[in-house]
């Protein structure tokens, strides 16, 4: 008997807008840098023409584009994905009317939209034009407080590989900082005792054990991490049953630097034992924006639930260093 032919892999297409300044090119350019075929602001009408057979393509579309319109772009990523021959996605980068002032300033440059205006009537007029666009996108990234670095990492973890499952993300993250704006889930660890006050514990972090063994000598930590990881274990193969692919989970407390971290490790570890590919970032502790670290585990199909995905769990570690500041 033959053995069926091999499922044919379906393109993808990335259509990326957004408002002047506010990063829409660095996703496109990232997004070619991973391989896909990228093309900036061709005409509305050639876009279709573009679309390779075997080829993933990244399209950049903001409203300087020749016969701009939101509702083309709108009604024709419903036509291509009813299709089912391609897999489209929008997105569409923004940031605060503050930070693209500041960011025009800066750059010394005019506001495509307002030639002879000002900066704040050309971004109030592009966010009018591309109202619809945002409405509709599949990913809204805000970079108002986001640095490069991040956002190509972001963009990376998306669509750099095709493979089946949930991308999971974990974020240790600091209140006062602001919330992680890309972030699913928010859980708060400001309720458990804070190694803060605690001299030798405090220049540690929670990924050092005598502050992790404080934090689990709270009476509450243990029921919470119970209800926590029933809670996201419950949550995860719905979000696959539904057909999401990225979760982001964050956890905050005071600093960022020792409940919050503690607890995403140990959401972590317990994701890798059910088998999910987990990533994490320390958002607030000191050091290198790299990967840092990288566990796997065998499968465990014996105990793995039938909706969670066939690869096997592992762990990107990435310490950042006030990456929303």
């Amino acid at each position: 008997m033959m053995p069926p032919p091999p499922a044919r892999t379906v393109p993808r297409l990335i259509v990326v807008s957004g408002l002047s300044g506010a990063g829409k090119n660095s996703v496109l350019r990232t997004l070619e840098d991973i391989g896909y075929e990228a093309v900036d602001n061709p005409p509305l009408s050639m876009v279709e023409t573009l679309i390779g057979a075997e080829r993933n393509l990244a399209v950049g579309i903001d409203a300087r584009t020749r016969d701009f319109s939101a509702e083309q772009i709108i009604e024709t990523l419903a036509r291509l994905r009813r299709t089912g021959t391609i897999q489209p996605e929008l997105i569409f980068t923004i940031a605060s009317t503050e930070v693209l002032q500041r960011r025009f300033t800066e750059t010394r440059r005019r506001h495509p939209l307002a030639p002879q205006g000002t900066v704040a009537e050309g971004i109030a007029t592009e966010q009018d034009l591309t109202s619809r666009l945002r409405d509709s996108a599949d990913w809204v990234i805000d970079t108002s407080d986001l640095p490069l670095a991040t956002l190509r990492r972001m963009i990376e973890a998306r669509f750099a590989s095709d493979g089946p499952g949930l991308a999971i993300t974990l974020i240790s993250f600091a209140f006062p900082a602001g919330l992680p704006r890309e972030a699913d889930l928010v859980f708060d660890a400001r309720f458990l005792r804070n190694p803060h006050y605690i001299p030798d514990l405090r220049p540690q972090t929670g990924l050092d054990e005598p502050v992790r063994a404080y934090i689990r000598s709270d009476p509450d930590y243990a029921e919470f991490c119970d209800r926590l990881g029933g809670l996201v274990a419950f949550m995860l193969p719905r979000f696959v049953r539904e057909g999401k692919k990225y979760a982001t989970i964050a956890i905050g407390c005071t600093g960022g630097r020792h409940r919050s971290v503690t607890l995403i490790e140990h959401l972590a570890r317990l994701l890798q034992s059910q088998n999910w590919t987990v990533r994490i970032e320390h958002r607030e502790l000191d050091g290198i924006a790299s990967e840092r670290q990288t566990i796997q585990q065998p499968p465990q199909p014996d105990s793995r639930p039938a909706a969670q995905p066939e690869n096997p769990g592992g762990i990107r570690r990435i310490l950042m260093s006030g990456a929303s500041k």
